[in-house]
């Protein structure tokens, strides 16, 4: 575990505890700290963390709403493995998302709405400038989800923001395949949607939301099928 779990004040308000606790073990297993499988000690991290394992607990059933930590029979808690087998599903899924909520902001934002994305893009292309993988993590979510917010349809919104939560490790995956120099040509990605929402052209935001998650697949497939034998002279 990284230094983040180091010193926890003595005197917490209520709730605070349990929000360092979730912050700790989220950023841990998004940034692959803790790798899928990896057990969660709850004795040593309230000993790391000085507090009860309350809070501890309650940060765990959090995390395991959002699929990043799995309960097992035996009531230990390990980081949720990735499912490679079937991540076609999930790419199915998600691509279908962009699509569907960067046509309906298209279509029925107002222009309060797209104030609101562009602060989401400022915020995303600064953690890209500083190769903050976390911070791209972060801001790349509250960027879609505030498209998806602008479709005006709450449940494509509520879809498409579990999918981006629990893609998340995916795209830490996709980040270190830049080594976390993430192209410039893929925050102008961006713009470019904003650019057709904000023109109102329905099916050109289509085509960039699609290309967009293609691209992005596309990098994550050939990271995970990368060859990385050594040739060895025998």
């Amino acid at each position: 575990m990284t230094d983040r779990t180091t010193a926890a004040p003595a005197e917490r308000k209520r709730g605070e505890g349990v929000k360092l606790v979730y912050d700790i073990l989220r950023d841990d297993i998004i940034d692959l700290v803790l790798p899928p499988g990896s057990p969660i000690d709850e004795i040593q991290l309230a000993e790391r963390l000085s507090m009860s394992r309350t809070p501890i607990r309650e940060a765990l059933v959090r995390l395991a709403s959002e699929g990043l930590v799995t309960t097992l029979p035996n009531r230990s808690t390990v980081v949720s493995n990735i499912d490679f087998l079937n991540l076609h599903t999930f790419f199915d899924a998600i691509t279908l998302m962009y699509r569907v909520t960067t046509r309906l902001a298209a279509e029925f934002h107002v222009p309060a709405d797209l104030d609101v994305i562009r602060a989401r893009q400022a915020a995303f292309a600064g953690a890209v400038e500083a190769q903050d993988a976390l911070a791209m993590i972060a801001t790349n979510r509250d960027f879609h989800a505030a498209i998806a917010e602008a479709g005006r349809n709450p449940y494509y919104t509520g879809l498409f923001c579990r999918l981006l939560d629990e893609g998340r490790r995916i795209l830490r995956l996709y980040y270190s395949s830049f080594e976390d120099r993430l192209p410039q040509r893929y925050v102008a990605e961006h713009e470019e949607m904003i650019a057709a929402i904000a023109a109102r052209d329905v099916e050109g935001a289509d085509r960039l939301a699609k290309a967009h998650a293609d691209q992005i697949v596309q990098q994550i497939q050939q990271l995970i099928a990368r060859d990385r034998r050594q040739t060895l002279v025998l």
